[in-house]
């Protein structure tokens, strides 16, 4: 308690017999994970030309050299529709093995074509950079996702950071430089190319590896990676992410440059010398949880991540408990083919094959996409058996985002109960985002089968869009959801967004018989404390009260005993008669 952490989480898992808990201990407030570099001092800015300031660029000196590539075997892995043929070309004087790849079938994904070398050590906290030569006679592009520091065995967790913009193979020889920082110690450390999706069919793709060599750095806190948000004075402004220097005119707007490795951002003056506090929220995972069972989190406070605050796929029997998450993503997550840049981040995210999950009396707020969410983009994936239960939820883009492709793939048991969700699209991102949306229940379009989802006893006050959007959805699959005793206000525009039709407030009635849904569910103002202070507990008079199913909820959010009257009352907290 009372305690404060910089950097990531990697989880250990439990197993059948317990779980492994990370909690708080002691007095003192909620300890918190920061996925931030704070850059506090007016030694942490320099100045540019025309009213822009960047953060000092680190320093890197060559320290000692870990092994050498050229001289170690590298693997290739094919699966899927990706062909590729290898040859190991005779090595030149005083240089290693140079790899011919022939790709005479493209993949559809990286993973289709690896190109990797094992059993690296590596240590936590510390710099290695890798050293190769390569060149193609089909031009491509290697991106940082593509490019990764990895566990050489299942379930093939990340062991760090890679630092590059971006890496143009063309066809005359190009000496390539990358710099990791390792985020575990180990002594099977894998560094991978995944080519499946950017090398072209009928290529031939040469590579000469070369030297790994540890780094020395000149700052203990480096910008490893993209920054998604910059979060001044705690909350009371945030910068607004651009994509280029030539995009810096307003104050506040900013630029991370990853071939630098800094920020560049415009302000009247150093903005150390404004602000008395500015923390640059990194693109990664505060907690990463990939591969990871039988884990808990229980009172923890993180915040100021640019990925997810919890997120990884993979995952079994993960409990979050009493965990407040804030002012989450807003990373680059990846560049459409039309060169349009595409932010993500979400509260809490239950990538892929996932079940027996739960996340009760959390708060969620300021979040770039989802506070919650369980999605999935692949085959033969099952989603279920998961519980979001008593969190209150306020100024996220979505309260509850949901899908599940392809049709192959299944969700079953999924709850989503007794939750207040308070302005959706309200948050710092809405304004930032080139898709304004703003949904407290985000269901995009889900060809996989979806059977026992129960939305019950919540409250959905305010959204920006609409408090309940599935126009991708069909008749039939709508009407299996379980969906009553929530309680709906939207004082304007469509409230509810389905196949070929909206329903605002005022036909919330005409929404029940037409689509069968919504029985006992009431569409009035909660008539919540103070949403604007922050109080999301209900007053005496709100048609919630009492107005709730039976779940098999004993306590509330605040540990207050349910029933307090002739019934359990809708929403997060239970009204507590004195």
């Amino acid at each position: 308690g009372g305690g404060q952490w910089r950097g990531q989480l990697i989880p250990k898992s439990g197993d059948d017999k317990g779980y492994i808990t990370y909690g708080a201990y002691g007095v003192g407030a909620k300890p918190v994970l920061l996925g931030s570099v704070s850059r506090n001092d007016p030694a942490d800015w320099q100045q540019e030309e025309g009213g822009i300031w960047s953060t000092v660029p680190p320093v890197f000196s060559e320290a000692e050299t870990i092994c050498d590539l050229g001289a170690r075997t590298w693997l290739v892995h094919r699966e899927g529709q990706a062909e590729v043929g290898t040859t190991v070309l005779a090595a030149k004087e005083n240089a290693g093995a140079v790899y011919r790849l022939e790709c005479t079938q493209r993949g559809e994904t990286g993973n289709q074509i690896q190109l990797f070398a094992r059993q690296l050590p590596v240590k936590k906290g510390e710099y290695y950079q890798f050293r190769f030569r390569a060149r193609c006679d089909k031009a491509f592009v290697v991106h940082p996702g593509n490019l990764v520091l990895m566990k050489q065995d299942p379930p093939w967790s990340g062991y760090g950071s890679c630092e590059f913009a971006k890496m143009e193979m063309g066809s005359e020889w190009c000496e390539y430089s990358v710099r990791f920082r390792a985020s575990v110690t180990a002594q099977d450390g894998r560094i991978t190319f995944f080519l499946g999706n950017i090398l072209p069919g009928g290529a031939a793709f040469f590579f000469e590896p070369g030297e790994l060599k540890r780094l020395r750095c000149s700052q203990a806190e480096p910008i490893t990676c993209d920054v998604g948000n910059i979060i001044l004075d705690e909350g009371e402004s945030v910068g607004v992410k651009k994509w280029g220097r030539e995009e810096l005119k307003q104050e506040r707007d900013y630029w991370y440059d990853g071939t630098a490795g800094l920020v560049r951002m415009r302000c009247r003056a150093n903005p150390a010398k404004l602000y008395r506090s500015i923390e640059l929220a990194l693109c990664r995972h505060i907690i990463d949880q990939s591969g990871c069972s039988y884990v808990a989190y229980d009172g923890l406070a993180l915040r100021y991540g640019a990925a997810h605050g919890i997120g990884g796929g993979n995952i079994h029997h993960i409990r979050a408990r009493n965990c407040d998450i804030s002012y989450i993503g807003g990373g680059h997550q990846l560049t459409r083919a039309d060169g349009h840049p595409v932010r993500y981040g979400n509260g809490i995210e239950f990538w892929g094959n996932a079940h027996d999950c739960l996340v009760e009396r959390c708060r969620l707020w300021e979040i770039y996409d989802a506070a919650l969410t369980n999605q999935n983009n692949g085959p033969n994936v099952q989603q279920y058996r998961i519980t979001y239960r008593q969190n209150v939820i306020w100024n996220s883009e979505y309260s509850f985002e949901y899908w599940n492709r392809p049709e192959n793939s299944r969700t079953h048991h999924i709850c989503f109960e007794n939750n207040t969700c308070v302005k959706a699209g309200y948050g710092w991102g809405h304004g930032q985002r080139p898709d304004p949306s703003g949904r407290h229940l985000c269901f995009y379009s889900s060809p996989a089968p979806a059977e026992e989802v129960s939305i019950r006893n919540n409250i959905f006050f305010e959204a920006k869009g609409n408090a309940f959007y599935a126009p991708g959805w069909s008749r039939e699959a709508l009407r299996k959801l379980v969906m009553g005793h929530n309680c709906w206000y939207q004082t304007g525009g469509v409230m509810i967004n389905l196949p070929g039709q909206g329903f605002g407030m005022e036909q919330f009635v005409e929404y029940q018989k037409e689509w069968g849904q919504e029985e006992h569910s009431i569409c009035v103002n909660p008539l919540l404390v103070n949403v604007g202070g922050g109080d999301f507990h209900l007053r005496s008079e709100s048609g919630c009260v009492d107005a709730g199913a039976e779940v098999g909820l004993t306590k509330d959010f605040e540990g207050v005993s349910i029933p307090q009257g002739t019934g359990a009352d809708i929403g997060a907290y239970e009204f507590e008669r004195k």
